[in-house]
């Protein structure tokens, strides 16, 4: 497979099983415009005066790092600058630390109001709003004050490096869960944007980022288990699940996030067979295990099977089709056509919780219809 990097070409995979491809732009279109701009019960984004807006987790009743920098990546890609320039005002009046041991960061969760829940941050937030802001550079230009994005964003990378508290460790390049702790989450590992830090942060912080694309792509393939595929919520550094806090050893809603990031490496940067064949045993395992229209059980990452239901269903079936990007060559085209066309068929969520599974939803149809890119 050519990568996108270098040919700029981006498959709808979609339209490779089948689907028409006006109809997947349609959806496509639609999914975001029900996110932002739909009824209260179906949209989580929320505009504030003339210049302002947030995400809010429906299930949490907050505002989260993670949801801002998540908002701005679609707009970016959706190439809405009135939502990013929102979402990103918002983020720098309320979230931003300018004092303390975190100076530099996000705080990770708000009120509604942006008053600080807490002074700690989530390094999610910090590469997705760093890879944002440089996207938005790209494509749109850089202004003034907090609009230079590409100066706030490599502000972002080199306070991940630097702060007294760094978000990454330094000897092995990988990334942390909190930047007290040394143990990480897979999820968090984006290789494919360390790739592109590598490219536009600091110059001197760029040997760094390239390494960290290396190692992450390691790691992943440790923390993937070798015969399910299924990797932990949180993990130690050798790959093993981290136990240190109650369930979150398991195949959990946090795990469903790494088969979105292998299969945009695989489209962005090329194969890595070890992550490939680790995505195949994913599908596999829940193609034999349970191929319904809803997986309503939590795992643990050998496939023991938790006596506990899922919270985010939605997340599961589309982050599985994500998989697809990476595996639809591979050895088992049967496996990822069905998770695909399973994807398909399966709705937006509604409820309180339909903010992680909707945002996870999003990005995943994004990656298969070609419309998830690198701007340069």
């Amino acid at each position: 497979m050519n990568k996108a990097f270098e040919t700029n070409t981006y498959q709808n995979l979609f339209v490779a099983y089948g689907y028409d491809e006006a109809e997947v732009a349609t959806r496509m279109k639609n999914i975001w415009e029900t996110i932002f701009f739909g009824s209260d019960e179906d949209k989580f984004y929320f505009e504030v005066g003339d210049d302002m807006g947030y995400v809010t987790d429906t299930g949490n009743n907050d505002v989260r790092s993670e949801g801002q920098s998540y908002a701005m990546m679609a707009a970016v890609q959706m190439d809405d600058k009135d939502v990013f320039d929102r979402v990103w005002k918002w983020t720098k009046t309320y979230m931003w630390m300018d004092y303390g041991v975190h100076a530099g960061y996000f705080a990770w969760s708000t009120q509604l109001d942006g008053t600080k829940n807490a002074h700690g941050p989530a390094p999610d937030g910090e590469e997705f709003f760093a890879m944002a802001l440089f996207f938005a550079s790209k494509r749109w230009g850089d202004g003034e004050g907090i609009f230079n994005y590409s100066e706030q964003a490599r502000e972002i990378l080199h306070a991940c490096l630097y702060n007294e508290h760094p978000m990454w460790n330094h000897d092995n390049k990988l990334i942390k869960f909190i930047p007290e702790v040394e143990f990480s989450d897979p999820s968090y590992h984006v290789a494919a944007f360390y790739e592109l830090f590598a490219l536009w942060a600091n110059e001197g912080d760029r040997p760094f980022w390239k390494e960290a694309a290396a190692a992450s792509r390691a790691y992943l393939e440790i923390a993937c288990h070798p015969v399910t595929g299924l990797n932990p919520e949180y993990g130690n550094y050798d790959g093993t699940p981290n136990y240190s806090r109650e369930r979150h050893h398991w195949f959990y809603s946090d795990s469903y996030r790494v088969a979105l990031n292998i299969g945009l490496d695989h489209v962005w940067f090329g194969p890595n067979e070890a992550l490939t064949r680790a995505m195949e045993r994913q599908q596999k395992f829940f193609f034999e295990t349970n191929p319904g229209e809803l997986n309503n059980y939590i795992y643990e990452v050998d496939g023991t099977r938790v006596d506990e239901s899922i919270l985010h269903p939605e997340a599961l079936i589309a982050t599985n089709a994500a998989a697809s990007l990476a595996t639809s060559e591979g050895s088992a085209p049967e496996q990822a056509r069905f998770f695909v066309e399973k994807f398909w068929n399966t709705p937006l969520r509604k409820g309180d919780r339909r903010y992680y599974d909707n945002f996870l939803y999003l990005f995943c149809f994004m990656a298969l219809s070609g419309n998830y890119r690198i701007w340069k």
